[in-house]
């Protein structure tokens, strides 16, 4: 098999998909720095990114950024002493970080919603949707949690009066006049569009908690707050008094980092951003991923704003889960927010490198944490799951199988003269189909617990380390299948953790004992 230029997965999957894909991330607010509830999404959004660029070979737009709109950033930001811009400046750094730091993509697309362009979408998109004649002003008196930055019903509070997801903050009440959305308009089309896309949510169950929701009946929802109250946020076009609410402002970066409103070709004659990835039909390959305290923004309230817009919805909308620490919910009263850069300086800390330490938090979010439902984080369990997936299975197998290969005298050109793909190709479209449920920790089971178990097992009952001694032939011939087997392994893991994929294929590139890599040392 050529290592060198072998198209990895891709060989295995012929079938049709479409040429483009787009995912993006929500925009995390910069009222604090990033957790490790973030660094999930931003990580699962990656693996699905990579997967669809490295395998499908589809040409990949991937956004991601920072919301910097709003009451709590607003007030954060006056809190801190310094101007607001400043402020969210800061913050927005920390976030565009996180991008190296957990081995993003670098050709991630990263907006904030203060930049100018975003602004003019915003404003633009404003106009359209009061051209639909879904905009109006009234008086209104609402409960109104700032950490959801969201209106309150009774049914969203608790016995004591506090909002479920927040409950350390109090409600406040809210009672001004404002511009609102006619949500109410789009409860009809919202249930025909889900009727008409069964997968649109992801998964089921939350799909069905949304139908139920938009069925129960939708209440305009406020779109603006009075400058003189809160002047940070994009400025309400023809009427100074009032700035955008920051949802209504936020959900319009999915369009406006394509370049939205510009319809036009660019310099080199080819079709801008919206175009191509979003506004075009054959290209509505438009994926969100998201938490499930945004399933109504996203999958409801985002779809209504673009149908008022005139213009294409989403195409999906994947859903996680809540990261808790040791059992509970992670909370800065409690002192328990796993915050991603201290875990990666803990794993320096150990010992490891740059490149091992992000590649051991991608393992744990995407390995241990549920895709779907909620996960659990301590040190503890990290240590745990790092020495057993990481130092003592792949790393371990993979330098045996690599020594083994060296000290039996395995040339480079008889690995690049075996071709043994068409083998796994059964084994890959597993693989494949569990990616394109976004099953992605299941994925990584099947990694883990099929190919790598296999291999050992294979180590196990074959003993090619004794066998080549008594029968060279043989011995070979097992080494060989191991090394297809490391293969099979290095470019499944190729969308989950890059840079370990990236050692495995150069050190079967070039088989001597110098370039066998010691991947992940054990940690305590």
């Amino acid at each position: 098999m050529d290592y060198r230029n072998s198209s990895g997965l891709a060989m295995a999957f012929l079938y049709f998909m479409p040429d483009k894909f787009y995912i993006t991330t929500t925009l995390p607010y910069v009222n604090s720095d990033p957790h490790l509830g973030f660094a999930l999404e931003l990580v699962q959004a990656d693996a699905i990114a990579r997967y669809h660029q490295s395998v499908l070979k589809q040409g990949v737009f991937f956004n991601t950024g920072t919301d910097e709109h709003g009451q709590k950033v607003y007030v954060k930001g006056k809190d801190s002493g310094k101007s607001i811009q400043d402020y969210v400046d800061e913050y927005a750094a920390k976030f565009r970080e996180l991008v190296p730091a957990l081995g993003i993509s670098p050709e991630i697309h990263f907006i904030r919603t203060t930049d100018p362009h975003h602004v003019q979408a915003a404003q633009e998109f404003w106009r359209l949707c009061d051209k639909a004649g879904d905009i109006y002003k009234k008086n209104y008196q609402v409960k109104y949690c700032v950490g959801c930055e969201l209106e309150k019903t009774e049914s969203d509070l608790d016995q004591s009066g506090h909002c479920l997801i927040h409950p350390h903050l109090e409600i406040e009440l809210i009672d001004e006049e404002n511009y609102f959305f006619r949500f109410s308009k789009y409860q009809q089309p919202l249930l025909d569009f889900y009727e008409q896309h069964p997968n649109f949510v992801v998964p089921d169950f939350r799909f069905n908690e949304i139908k139920q929701f938009v069925k129960t009946g939708l209440q305009d929802f406020s779109i603006s707050r009075l400058a003189k109250k809160m002047p940070w946020g994009v400025p309400v076009p023809k009427d100074s008094e009032h700035v955008m609410y920051v949802w209504f402002d936020a959900l319009i970066n999915y369009i406006s980092t394509l370049g939205w409103p510009s319809f036009a070709k660019t310099s080199e004659g080819k079709p801008d951003g919206f175009v191509e990835f979003w506004g075009t039909k054959g290209h509505e390959n438009c994926v969100q991923i998201a938490g499930k305290d945004n399933l109504r923004q996203q999958s409801a309230m985002w779809q209504a704003m673009l149908m008022s817009a005139g213009l294409p919805n989403s195409q999906q909308i994947i859903i996680h889960g809540f990261i808790n620490s040791g059992g509970q919910k992670m909370s800065k009263s409690l002192g328990n927010v796993a915050d991603p850069y201290q875990i990666l300086d803990r794993l320096k800390q150990n010992g490891l490198t740059q490149e091992q330490a992000t590649d051991a938090v991608r393992h744990y979010l995407l390995r241990e944490i549920p895709t779907f439902e909620d996960g659990d984080y301590t040190w503890e369990k990290f240590v745990e799951s790092y020495n057993a997936g990481l130092a003592n299975g792949i790393g371990n197998l993979t330098s045996r199988i690599l020594k083994m290969a060296v000290n039996a005298g395995i040339q480079n050109e008889e690995l690049r003269a075996r071709d043994k793909m068409e083998v796994y190709k059964d084994e890959l479209d597993v693989f494949s189909k569990l990616f394109d449920k976004y099953q992605i920790q299941k994925a990584c089971d099947w990694v883990w617990n099929d190919v790598v178990k296999k291999a050992d097992a294979y180590i196990q009952s074959t003993e090619p380390f004794k066998t080549i001694k008594s029968d060279p032939k043989k011995g070979k011939t097992d080494i060989l299948h191991l090394l297809d087997e490391l293969y099979l392994i290095a470019v499944a893991l190729e969308p989950i953790l890059p840079r370990t994929s990236g050692k495995i294929l150069s050190a079967l590139t070039d088989l001597k004992s110098e370039s066998v890599p010691r991947l992940f040392p054990r940690i305590e």
